[in-house]
């Protein structure tokens, strides 16, 4: 075996350096983060159940041999499988992206931390299960660390916040859409840096970690957009989470990391993919991601524009009736409203849907109340929609643009007016923040878990559906329990 070069060794870069020094650290986070992190692991949890029925999701889980096992393996929830972790992250992943219905932060451009949780899950489960026993996998030479104790849920919760906290601050000011990659690899930085630490990976052993995951660059975001759209926009999160699990391994087996992974000239991240962009922290690292994640509770359009359907669905009753008789409908919007506002044409995805301003607005206005389903082909056909689309008029708000700028804010505002041909109108129905904001959580939580609960259902029988969902509703309870006894509550 070939031995690394003797060279002496660079100092790391101090993004790698801040990263890992914010994972080593004891987790001090607030009760609200803490409670916040339960709920989104339920949402995710849930939006992973309703995605196990579907063959396109369902064909792609289970052991890469089939029917092999694992004994004291990862419990996929909703499953019967057992797995090793780097195959379970990709299961738990997979599923919990599928759909698009759980959590988003605002940033830059789209990020969903909540890619982090089949990372998170598989390693809490795969190490609570293993504690006090010493585990080699075939692949590396050296046993890799064991915890003499079962991780609890609060230590998982803990994980999450801090994942969910690295891939929001670096999705808030670093774009990635512009070099034409798909920022999905911050589920995989993320999900490296906090897998090693919860493996009883050391300070350095976490750089050289998260120094891997940047060197893995970041796939295209090619089928993310018509006429690339695949499926694999629905797993490209579960292929992030098993690679970085497999990352922390080999760390953890001994594999040296590479210390200038971002910085080096000319083959560094930043010269050769971000065309000598630095990648910067917006801000310290702490627990605000979390604090103010964004649920996708009302339907799975993109966030930005979930205001826009809200008060389209409240002039349904209105206007549906007289379709006909519409002469135009003027939407207001905010500054990154802009960015959904010319979709490919046809919309030749559910996706692209989902990222249309008119589509979504005529959504509301013809149907009302909107689900999932109204973004698939079927729906798209009514000829009710294109020319409802074609009769809307669009403009950027200034004020709604200055509070979707403001920190303390993070407004998604969108107002909606029709007009009609006689000359009536309707009211103009203005909304800031769409119901899964934080500023909406009084209102947003008990709907929450109506869908966390209905999601479980599809899965499992009524008095296990109760069960689980009253566990999150007692945090001192679900806090307190070993990972892999609660992993073992998803077992059906």
């Amino acid at each position: 075996m070939n031995s690394p070069p003797s060279h002496s060794r660079p100092a790391p870069d101090a993004l790698l350096l801040e990263l890992a020094d914010y994972v080593a650290r004891p987790p001090a986070f607030s009760d609200t983060a803490y409670r916040t992190a339960s709920h989104c692991l339920l949402d995710t949890l849930g939006c992973a159940m309703l995605a196990l029925p579907l063959p396109a999701c369902s064909r792609l889980l289970g052991p890469v041999v089939p029917g092999t096992t694992m004994p004291l393996g990862v419990r996929v929830p909703g499953t019967e499988y057992e797995l090793d972790p780097v195959t379970a992250a990709f299961d738990i992943g997979c599923c919990a992206g599928w759909l698009d219905l759980n959590d988003n932060c605002l940033s830059a451009e789209r990020a969903r931390p909540s890619g982090n949780l089949g990372a998170l899950l598989a390693v809490a489960d795969w190490v609570s299960r293993n504690a006090g026993h010493t585990r080699q996998l075939r692949a590396f030479d050296s046993p890799l660390p064991s915890p003499r104790v079962a991780l609890s849920v609060r230590d998982l919760l803990g994980a999450i916040v801090k994942a969910y906290e690295i891939h929001g601050v670096l999705a808030q000011e670093n774009s990635f859409a512009g070099a034409g990659l798909d920022p999905v690899l911050l589920v995989r930085v993320a999900s490296a840096a906090v897998v090693t630490q919860l493996l009883g990976g050391s300070r350095d052993q976490i750089v050289d970690a998260v120094s891997h995951a940047w060197l893995d660059g970041s796939a295209l975001r090619t089928y993310r957009y018509a006429p690339n759209a695949v499926p694999r926009q629905c797993w490209a999160a579960g292929d992030a989470t098993s690679r970085a699990v497999l990352l922390a391994l080999r760390v953890l087996a001994g594999e040296p990391g590479c210390p200038t992974a971002l910085t080096a000239p000319k083959w560094g991240f930043q010269d050769a993919l971000l065309q000598g962009r630095p990648l910067v922290l917006s801000r310290s690292l702490g627990s605000s991601v979390m604090e103010q994640i964004l649920f996708k509770i009302s339907s799975s359009a993109e966030p930005h524009l979930q205001t826009a359907l809200e008060a389209a669905g409240r002039l349904h009753a209105q206007v549906a009736p007289r379709l006909a008789e519409v002469e135009r409908v003027e939407i207001a919007t905010h500054e990154a409203g802009r960015h959904f506002l010319a979709p490919p044409d046809p919309l030749a995805s559910p996706d692209d849907r989902k990222r249309c301003l008119p589509y979504v607005t005529a959504l509301g206005l013809v149907f009302g109340r909107v689900t999932d389903g109204h973004f698939e082909d079927a729906v798209a056909r009514d000829p009710r929609l294109a020319p409802l689309c074609a009769r809307m008029h669009l403009h950027e708000d200034p004020g709604f643009s200055l509070d979707y700028r403001d920190p303390d804010k993070h407004a998604l505002a969108n107002a909606v007016q029709v007009f009609f041909r006689d000359g009536t109108r309707t009211e103009r129905v203005a909304l800031e923040y769409p119901l899964g904001h934080h500023r909406r959580r009084g209102e947003g939580l008990p709907l929450l878990f109506d869908k966390a609960e209905a999601a479980l259902r599809t899965r499992f029988d009524e008095d296990r559906a109760e069960e689980i969902v009253d566990l999150f509703d007692r945090p001192a309870g679900l806090e307190a329990l070993p990972v892999d006894q609660f992993m073992d509550l998803w077992v059906p």
